[in-house]
């Protein structure tokens, strides 16, 4: 039988996310995994993964508000928005035409519900293919803005200049951002230079959490254990209500169980996990006033 559960991995830079997840294939024996929220090639840092039917829960995982930091570097730009790309854009001016106090004053205009274009090396489809592919065949495809929001954005110090700089810079900083699904770290460095007059990519992006779920839960791929199989209503915190016998049958078979008694913290969806008497997580439901409505079974797979 396949489990079911979250396995929180520390992705190392330079893998994709998709190699991240070959250890739980191996560790789990199985095909049925996926992740939620792609991380980029060189970037490192949490990605929750799941397991069996739990895989049907990523998107609720993927839609949560994310926590990264990155290194600023100020004065050049890249076709990649990386900070080893080919440099596209060159600033020559002295190096002290940017300073923390600069920096801090336009902060508060990448703050909040804002627009975004993706950079032009991203996954995003465009005509059916990803924006990346056009652009490594060195077609630039049009990338309509999307919304996101940033719910804070601070530096966290003036950073070293990372190794690997392909273009001079002004100036280089470590920051902080945590924002919503679909925010791209190198487009902000980018949006963030030419808010200063400048230019601007990144380097050392890695994320520390996603929703409630802190990297300092995760794993390596190479320490993978099956005893690091995390409990879903550990990472998706919705209420959980336990159900008898009798009434998990209803629920797996499809149907709505009756119930009166008010549930605490149920957020707009009305998502709740179904659990036995033990408090083992069986099920995905609806709460409704009233009933209570299958949404996903979760049980491990026969």
């Amino acid at each position: 039988m396949t489990p079911s559960g979250f396995v929180l991995l520390d992705k190392i830079a330079g893998e994709t996310s998709f190699k991240a997840l070959f250890p739980l294939k191996r560790v789990f024996c199985t095909k049925r995994v996926g992740h939620a929220g792609t991380l980029d090639l060189r970037a490192s840092g949490l990605i929750v993964a799941a397991i069996g039917r739990a895989t049907r829960l990523l998107p609720f995982v993927e839609a949560k508000d994310k926590c990264y930091t990155f290194r600023l570097h100020l004065g050049y730009e890249t076709d990649t928005l990386e900070w080893d790309g080919d440099v596209v854009h060159q600033d020559e001016r002295a190096s002290d035409v940017i300073t923390r106090d600069t920096l801090e004053k336009i902060l508060p205009q990448f703050t909040g519900d804002i627009t975004q274009v993706p950079p032009q090396y991203c996954a995003v489809k465009v005509d059916g293919r990803r924006a990346s592919d056009w652009a490594e065949r060195g077609k630039q495809v049009e990338l309509r803005p999307r919304p996101i929001r940033i719910n804070s954005l601070k530096i966290l110090g003036e950073g070293e200049t990372t190794e690997g700089c392909t273009g001079k810079c002004m100036a280089t900083f470590d920051m902080e951002c945590e924002c919503s699904k679909g925010t791209y770290i190198r487009a902000l460095g980018r949006d963030i230079g030419r808010a200063l007059g400048t230019y601007g990519c990144v380097s050392l992006i890695r994320r520390h959490r996603i929703g409630p779920v802190t990297l300092e839960r995760a794993v390596k791929g190479s320490d993978l254990a099956k005893e690091n199989l995390v409990p879903v209503d550990k990472v998706l915190d919705y209420p959980v209500v336990r159900f008898d016998e009798k009434d998990l049958s209803v629920i797996r078979n499809g149907n709505w169980v009756p119930w009166k008694t008010p549930v605490d913290g149920v957020g707009e969806q009305g998502h709740v996990f179904v659990a036995d008497l033990q408090g083992d997580v069986l099920a995905l439901g609806q709460y409704e006033p009233g009933r209570i409505k299958p949404k996903y079974f979760l049980a491990e797979d026969d």
